[in-house]
Formats: structure tokens, C-alpha cells, sequence
């Protein structure tokens, strides 16, 4: 059933699949501390690093649920996003956070945020805090990725979402338990290339199809009103959101983080700057037009009557009707499945080393050997990719489900991390007002979510379940202005002391 008519689409896949794990294999036996499994023994170069970051950036939750998603509600404004994500969430990110976070973190040896924070304001009630919603809310934004590519196979190849699930997590649990983050970063500088090449290919076939009508065809799509849809108050601010959560949201994510952590030195931490914004021009820039390209290939009509959630199908469907070459067909679906095994495998390893490390380790009150915390690591590694995949099997849409992860972990540890480089005055007082507030804020749509799912249809909750992206970006602001205002509040000569020990090293100017 599966290989009948797609010969060469799972020749790719398989190829793909052992390349993979081969690269698991050797990387794996160089893997022999903590910092290996976690940060890669803090000597990743520019193409690594770069590439590394945004493999995690952009999985199949980019390509399907949001450039689906935008350009069913935007249509072509839709390609916002991925500019924004190019310009605000690795540009500017890697020129403010990547060279004071690789500096403080090589320093101080810092291996997670909750350690990051547990430094810096000298709280282990704040590391502790962290670390637990770091592992409870990443598990949506893995489920998400699940869904994404799961949707994808579906349709383009016809098989059962439960086997595409099943094969993305026994590949990310391979990768993850034979050599962590040496391992993952190596597949992910794999991975990126294919990523690059596989939608620079995608972008060509689609354009030229007859659906779209090449660049003329754009070009009087533009002039419809799906094309360019007149954007109302509401629908402009969902937008605005949209861009600026899928943007500033990674600056407060710890897989995001962790790239910085694993980075040689100050020489590549700046050229990881170019890379980056590179690799997201591209990878995301093309994601988000594909998909707003979507009322060329469909009518509203057609989009509503795709399985629930419809915009996860928008996609796969445009995939399915420019009949693409068989072994072009297969790079496309290896390009989804290694941007979201990468991104999968981030999650995964922040989460489950950031449980090792700052919380079991705390509880146990004894010094716990390296090989028992990389060995407990891998468990839980094993442990949140099924909890992941249970949630996959929900009817969220995959935007909402990312939308409630990005939310509550960015709209609480973004102020705290990215302040604390740049402002001595920081406190562990204005912290913790920073994270509570982003904190309760970001969790309102998710609440609402999880009201619905026990039969509350309530329009207001209804309405506030879907505005994840909206009330992630008012808690992440929020979490700013709040860790201002409580610290010139909550003073004390320990947050004087602590200050200063963070910010003995210099960094280089240009």
C-alpha cells in the first residue's frame, strides 16, 4: 500500500532516514559528558550553530499550520511573517543575544536557562519554576510538530497519521539517545541543507504550475481581493501579532537559547549572524509565500471542506495538486520531515535536560555522577516524545497549540533573559514580577482551550481560546514592562551582589 506509484518517494525517505541515524551513530560515540549531550562540548562553528538554530526555528509547524493558516486569513500580507521572522526573530536576535549569552554562558558554565536564571538572580525557586514550565509547556509546541508533518503524509502519500507519527518519533529518539546534542547539531547541519535546496525547488515548481500562472499569475492574484484582502481592524492586529509572536517569541525559547550556549567563540557567533538570516530568508520567506498563495489552487468553499482542522490541510493539498516530479515529491516530504525532526529533537533535549539537570538533581540533594544524568536525560527524552505524541492525536489546530507553548514560555522568561544581559539594575524581585505577570497572561488562551475541550462553548472563551498569538505578544510586553517596574521596587544588597559577579566579562565591540 505504501510504495504503490511512490517508489521513489520512499527510496528518498529511506535515505534519508539512514543518513540520519548513520550520523547518530559516529557522532554518538564522541559523546561522553553532560556538556556534550547538552551544548556539544561548547565548540560549535558559525555553519553549525546557524543552521542548528534554524532547523529548531522552522519545522513543518511553519510550513503547514502557519503558512496555511496566514494565507488563508491574509493571503499574500501572509509573507509578513517570514520576513519578520528573518529580520526580528534571527537578525536581530543573533546581533543582540548570540556573542553576551555564548560569554556568560561558557564563563559561569551554564548549560540551561533555569541555570541561567538560577546565576543571575540567585533564586533556585526561580530555576525550579522554570524548568517545570519549560517541560510541561514545550509539550504542545512538540505535538504541533507531529501534526504538521503528519498532515503532509496523509495526503501525499496516503498512509495512516498514526505510522508518519510513529516513524518521526522512533528517527528523534534514535538521534537524541545515541549522542544528544553533537548528534542532533551534525543532523541538523544536514538537515538545513536540505531545507535550503529542497524549498528553493519547492518555491520553483510552484510558481511555474499551472494554478499559479508564473509571475503573471502572481501578479493578477494580487489584484483580487483573496490575493490582497483589505485587513480590518481585527484581522490586521491578528496579523501584527502573528508576525511579531512567531519573531520575539524566540528570543525567549531555551532550545533557541541552547544554540547560543554550544557556539566556539566570539569570531562565530558573528558570522552565525549572516548565516541565520540566510537560511531564514529563504526557509521561511518561502514557507510563508507558498502559503499565501493558497486561493490560487482553492476556493474557500473546497478549504472548508478539508479535514478538521482545514488550514493544517491547505498545504499538503497545494503540494498535491502541482504534480511534482516523484523524486522531487520525496525531497519536499525529507524537507518537512528534517525540519521537524530537528526542531523535535531540540525540544525535546532542552526539556528533558533542563528536568535532569535543575530539577531531579535539585530534589535529590546529592551530587549525581555525569553518566547518571546523561543516562536519566535520554529516559526522559523517550518519555516527553510520547507524551507528544498522545497530545498530537487532539483535534487542535496545529497555530493554536504552538501559539499556547510560545506564549506562556516567551511571555515569561523573554523580559528576564534577554534584561538581564544588557540592564545591571535587574532584580530577582522585578524577575519575578516579570515572569508571574507574562506568565498568568500567556496562559488565558491555553485555559480557555482546555475549557473547551470539557464542553464549555461559551462564546467569550471560544474567542479567547483562539488568540494565542495576540496574548503572547501582550504578556511578553507586559513581562518587560514588569521587570522594570519590580525593580525599582523589590531592592536588596544580594541583587547588588549578584549583578555585578554576572556582568564581570567584556564583550568585543565591532
Amino acid at each position: 500500500m505504501f510504495i504503490s506509484g511512490n517508489i521513489v518517494t520512499w527510496i528518498t525517505i529511506v535515505v534519508y532516514v539512514i543518513c540520519i541515524i548513520a550520523i547518530g551513530i559516529v557522532t554518538g560515540r564522541r559523546a561522553k559528558s553532560v556538556a556534550d549531550i547538552t551544548v556539544g562540548g561548547r565548540n560549535a562553528g558559525a555553519w553549525l550553530s546557524a543552521l542548528s538554530y534554524g532547523t529548531a526555528y522552522f519545522s513543518a509547524v511553519m510550513f503547514v499550520g502557519y503558512a496555511g493558516g496566514t494565507g488563508m486569513n491574509y493571503g499574500l500580507w501572509g509573507i509578513s511573517a517570514g520576513i519578520g521572522n528573518a529580520i526580528f526573530g534571527s537578525w536581530l536576535a543573533w546581533r543582540v543575544l548570540a556573542r553576551r549569552t555564548r560569554d556568560v554562558s561558557a564563563r559561569l558554565k551554564i548549560k540551561t536557562m533555569p541555570q541561567y536564571f538560577g546565576y543571575r538572580y540567585g533564586s533556585d525557586a526561580m530555576k525550579i519554576f522554570a524548568c517545570l514550565v519549560i517541560f510541561i509547556f514545550m509539550i504542545p509546541y512538540s505535538a504541533s510538530v507531529y501534526k504538521g508533518i503528519a498532515s503532509v503524509a496523509k495526503v501525499l502519500l496516503g498512509i495512516d497519521d498514526t505510522i508518519c507519527l510513529i516513524i518521526i518519533a522512533v528517527v528523534s529518539a534514535l538521534l537524541l539517545l545515541l549522542g544528544g546534542y553533537l548528534a542532533q547539531a551534525r543532523a541538523d547541519f544536514v538537515q538545513g541543507i536540505i531545507m535550503m535546496g529542497g524549498i528553493a525547488l519547492l518555491i520553483f515548481f510552484v510558481v511555474r504550475c499551472d494554478k499559479v500562472g508564473g509571475l503573471k499569475g502572481i501578479a493578477e492574484y494580487a489584484k483580487t481581493a483573496e490575493g490582497l484582502p483589505k485587513l480590518n481592524l481585527n484581522s490586521a492586529s491578528g496579523l501584527i501579532a502573528t508576525v511579531l509572536m512567531t519573531s520575539f517569541g524566540t528570543w525567549g525559547l531555551p532550545q533557541m537559547i541552547g544554540k547560543y550556549f554550544g557556539i566556539r567563540d566570539d569570531k562565530q557567533a558573528k558570522r552565525g549572524i549572516v548565516i541565520s538570516t540566510f537560511f531564514a530568508v529563504l526557509v521561511a520567506g518561502g514557507g510563508y509565500f507558498i502559503g499565501s498563495l493558497c486561493y490560487r489552487f482553492f476556493t474557500k468553499d473546497q478549504i472548508a471542506s478539508f479535514p478538521t482542522p482545514s488550514q493544517d490541510y491547505i498545504v499538503p493539498n497545494m503540494l498535491k495538486e502541482t504534480h511534482l516530479p516523484q523524486v522531487l515529491l520525496g525531497v519536499i516530504i525529507v524537507l518537512l520531515m528534517a525540519a521537524s525532526i530537528s526542531t523535535l529533537c531540540s525540544i525535546t533535549l532542552t526539556s528533558s535536560s533542563t528536568l535532569t539537570m535543575d530539577f531531579l538533581k535539585h530534589i535529590r540533594k546529592k551530587e549525581v555522577d555525569d553518566k547518571s544524568v546523561a543516562l536519566t536525560t535520554k529516559i526522559l527524552c523517550i518519555a516527553f516524545i510520547l507524551v507528544s505524541y498522545v497530545v498530537a492525536n487532539t483535534d487542535t489546530p496545529i497555530l493554536d497549540m504552538m501559539s499556547y507553548s510560545w506564549g506562556i514560555i516567551s511571555g515569561s522568561f523573554l523580559a528576564p533573559y534577554v534584561l538581564a544581559l544588557y540592564y545591571k539594575k535587574l532584580t530577582k524581585g522585578g524577575a519575578w514580577c516579570g515572569i508571574l505577570g507574562g506568565f498568568f497572561t500567556a496562559l488565558i488562551p491555553a485555559v480557555c482551550k482546555v475549557l473547551t475541550m470539557f464542553g464549555v462553548q461559551t462564546g467569550s472563551v471560544v474567542t479567547l481560546a483562539g488568540k494565542g498569538p495576540l496574548f503572547a505578544c501582550i504578556a511578553m510586553i507586559l513581562s518587560i514592562i514588569l521587570c522594570f517596574v519590580g525593580s525599582a521596587i523589590f531592592k536588596s544588597d544580594k541583587d547588588k551582589e549578584t549583578s555585578e559577579f554576572f556582568y564581570n566579562a567584556v564583550v568585543e565591540n565591532e
